[in-house]
C-alpha cells in the first residue's frame, strides 16, 4: 500500500503581522502570555503581561519593529517562508513542507492542518532554534502536542529537540564568519538569547545548575538539555574550526526582562568592560538565532553597535545568521530526508 507524503513542520518563535502597535500588542500579548515563557502565577502573569508590560512596550517594540521592516515584510517570516519553499523543492513531491511560528501567524495549529489535508503518514517537527529551552522548543512542542491531541487520527510524529553541535550548521556560521577579515578584530562576542536563572534551574534534575562557575562549559548526560550548556557546545564549537583561542572570544547573554537575574554574563556588560579594557573592534555572532531578526539586525547591529561606538569602540559587525541561503536549505533538506 502505497503511504501518503512525510510532512515536514519547521517552526520559529514568531514575529507581528504588521510593524503597528496593535499587531506588536496582539504579538506580545500571546508570547508573554505563555506559561513556559514567563513562568510565574497565572493571576500575577496576566497582571504583569496585561497590565504593564504590554500596554507600556508595544509602542516602543513598534518602533523597533519599523527600523527592522522590509518591503517583503519581517526577515523572521520572509527567511523562513523562502526556506521553506527551497526545502520542499530539495526534497520534491514525496514531502510536504510547511513553516509555522509559535506566535501569531502562520501559526502551528494552521500548519498541522494543511499538513493533515495533505494526507501526510507521518510529520517531523523541526524548530529554527538550535539550543533546547523550555520557553522556545519546549513551548513550541507543546504546541504541535495541543493540537495534535484534537486530531481523530494521529500519524507518526518525530521532534527534533535540538542541534548545538549540528556540524552543517557549524560549517555555516564558520562560512559566514570567514567573509569577514578575522585578523582585523581585536575580540569576537557569542551573543545568545537569555533566560532567567530560574528556568534553567527548573531544567535541571540533579541539582548541577548553577553550582560551580564551569558548570555549563562541558556538555554532560546530567545537563544534556541544558540551554546555557548547548549554547557553550556551539560556541566552543565555531571557535575550534576559527582556531580561536579562549582570551579572544567571549560568550554573553541579551535581551533579558524584568529584575530576577537572567543567565550571565549579560552582552551589554561584557560590551562596557570590552570598551573599558581599550577593546575597539569586535564581531558578534548570535548563532541562538538561525534567522536574522529585531535581536540581531536591531539589538546587535543599531543598539550595541551604537552603545560600542559612544563607549570608545571603533567597530561592531554581526555574522549574518543562515537565513534563506541555498546551503542552510540544503542542509535542512538533508535532515528532514533522514
Amino acid at each position: 500500500m502505497k503511504q501518503g507524503p512525510a510532512g515536514i513542520l519547521l517552526i520559529n518563535l514568531g514575529t507581528p503581522d504588521e510593524p503597528t502597535r496593535s499587531a506588536v500588542y496582539r504579538y506580545l500579548k500571546q508570547f508573554l502570555l505563555d506559561p513556559r515563557v514567563i513562568d510565574i502565577n497565572p493571576i500575577a502573569r496576566n497582571l504583569l503581561v496585561r497590565g504593564i508590560i504590554v500596554p507600556f512596550r508595544s509602542g516602543q517594540s513598534a518602533k523597533l519593529y519599523q527600523q527592522l521592516w522590509s518591503e517583503k515584510g519581517s526577515p523572521l517570516k520572509f527567511h523562513g517562508e523562502s526556506l521553506a519553499a527551497q526545502v520542499q523543492q530539495l526534497l520534491g513531491n514525496e514531502y510536504v513542507v510547511e513553516l509555522a511560528m509559535r506566535y501569531q501567524s502562520p501559526s502551528i495549529e494552521s500548519a498541522i492542518q494543511k499538513l493533515m489535508q495533505a494526507k501526510v503518514s507521518k510529520i517531523k517537527v523541526f524548530p529554527l532554534f538550535p539550543q533546547y529551552a523550555s520557553a522556545s522548543t519546549g513551548s513550541a512542542h507543546e504546541e504541535v502536542m495541543r493540537v495534535m491531541m484534537k486530531q481523530p487520527i494521529i500519524p507518526e510524529v518525530e521532534f527534533v529537540n535540538s542541534y548545538p553541535t549540528w556540524q552543517p550548521m557549524i560549517d555555516l556560521f564558520v562560512a559566514n564568519a570567514r567573509r569577514y577579515d578575522l585578523s582585523q578584530y581585536d575580540h569576537f562576542l557569542f551573543s545568545y538569547h537569555g533566560l532567567p536563572q530560574r528556568q534553567l534551574r527548573k531544567a535541571d534534575a540533579f541539582n548541577h545548575c548553577l553550582q560551580s562557575a564551569d558548570c555549563c562549559k562541558t556538555l554532560t548526560p546530567v545537563n544534556q538539555f541544558c540551554y546555557s550548556a548547548q549554547c557553550h557546545a556551539t560556541t566552543q564549537a565555531i571557535v575550534r574550526q576559527l582556531d580561536l583561542n579562549p582570551e579572544q572570544y567571549t560568550l554573553c547573554f541579551q535581551s533579558r526582562l524584568g529584575s530576577d537575574p537572567w543567565v550571565q554574563p549579560y552582552t551589554s556588560e561584557v560590551l562596557e568592560k570590552l570598551a573599558n579594557k581599550g577593546t575597539k573592534r569586535l564581531l558578534v555572532f548570535c548563532p541562538a538565532f538561525t534567522a536574522d531578526c529585531l535581536e540581531t539586525t536591531v539589538e546587535v547591529s543599531i543598539e550595541y553597535r551604537e552603545a560600542f561606538l559612544k563607549m570608545g569602540g571603533e567597530q561592531l559587525d554581526l555574522v549574518e545568521s543562515l537565513n534563506d541561503s541555498p546551503a542552510w536549505s540544503e542542509a535542512v533538506a538533508e535532515r528532514m530526508r533522514g
